[in-house]
């Protein structure tokens, strides 16, 4: 809407709009769009949840988590709504990678919402879909993602890597694949995370941040070429994304220790889709794994321990993923909460500083 506005608004005009064809300004409009529907919608989203008694299913292992069984779930689906709202109300719906950006979004969303929601029929966090189904909603949806891009916004299919300003080889037909392999990897490594009590959020908006500055940065052809970086229009995803950091502040306000709602798969599923979906877009799938360092930490912990439990009966941590062994160390959730953010922080600074050493 806005920035139909812009382009429908004479210039001769009293009310000149032309502050609005920049993509920062209507970044900062979604952000706080998101931030106030969000803040708006989920009191009584939370108040809904906690009369019907749509309630997450607690792990039995967790001990420590049991008194959580009375929190509301699928708060993800909230403040997905209120990214896809404030996104509407934004961004140019001419740019093909914002309708990819949007479609990642929904497409998630609907796989997170229909796991959630069977968890919470059932009474059990494995009455959800099965892994199977799920695994191969996200293949489905990741292929098609990953055609959109190549048939419809027309991405190059270059393969990147920190500290080397060419793409390495072309990907071609194999980079769908590619794609869909960091799509999967990362709303799961994002779903992995997701255990304590706004611990996935933070390090979700500095992997949000840290993407936002590189897209913006491949969509200006200015800046592209001072940085050596691959010039790709896709810099209207800022504000997709800019709309998604105010909607997660939002939802931290509810969500932050002790919580009175979780995301669920709703929200950790989707928002590890559109973070990878980020990545793609600004060619920084490989420096990925520094932006989201939090989420590598916990899948590798994860693959760790069931690696070594087949291979020699033995497990590597009390338990996985790798927050729950600190918690039975007996760490204080707070504590674990924000040293797993300053981490985030700390690499998602170091990976910005890479972009400069080319």
């Amino acid at each position: 809407m806005l920035y139909w506005l812009y382009q429908n608004t004479p210039i001769d005009s009293f009310f000149h709009l032309n502050i609005l064809q920049y993509i920062t300004v209507r970044a900062g409009a979604a952000f706080f769009i998101g931030l106030l529907l969000t803040l708006f919608f989920m009191p009584r989203f939370i108040a809904w949840a906690q009369r019907s008694a749509r309630v997450q299913p607690i792990n039995e292992y967790v001990s420590a988590h049991q008194g959580k069984a009375k929190t509301p779930t699928m708060g993800g689906i909230v403040f997905v709504a209120s990214t896809v709202i404030a996104s509407l109300l934004t961004v140019n719906m001419m740019n093909p990678f914002v309708i990819g950006g949007l479609l990642t979004l929904v497409f998630y969303a609907y796989i997170g919402f229909t796991d959630d929601w069977g968890k919470i029929r059932g009474g059990d966090n494995l009455a959800g879909l099965s892994a199977r189904a799920k695994l191969t909603f996200q293949i489905v949806f990741g292929i098609a993602i990953g055609l959109f891009l190549i048939y419809i916004a027309k991405l190059e299919t270059g393969f990147y890597v920190p500290f080397i300003k060419s793409s390495l080889f072309d990907m071609g037909g194999w980079s769908v694949a590619f794609w869909v392999f960091v799509i999967i990897a990362t709303s799961n490594a994002v779903n992995l995370t997701d255990g304590l009590d706004g611990l996935a959020t933070v390090p979700s908006i500095f992997a949000l941040l840290s993407l936002s500055i590189i897209v913006y940065i491949v969509g200006n052809a200015a800046l592209a070429h001072y940085l050596l970086m691959p010039k790709i229009p896709a810099g209207e995803v800022m504000i997709i994304a800019s709309a998604l950091m105010g909607s997660l502040l939002g939802f931290l306000w509810f969500n932050c220790h002790p919580a009175q709602v979780f995301m669920g798969d709703s929200g950790s599923l989707t928002i590890g889709a559109f973070i990878a979906y980020m990545a793609i877009i600004g060619k920084s799938e490989i420096l990925l794994i520094l932006i989201g360092l939090i989420f590598v930490i916990e899948t590798i912990s994860v693959i760790l321990q069931v690696g070594s439990y087949k291979l020699r009966k033995k497990r590597v941590f009390l338990m996985a993923p790798i927050h729950h062994h600190f918690e039975m160390k007996k760490w204080a959730e707070n504590k674990i909460i924000v040293r797993f953010w300053i981490i985030s922080l700390l690499s998602n600074i170091f990976a910005l500083i890479t972009l400069k050493i080319r």
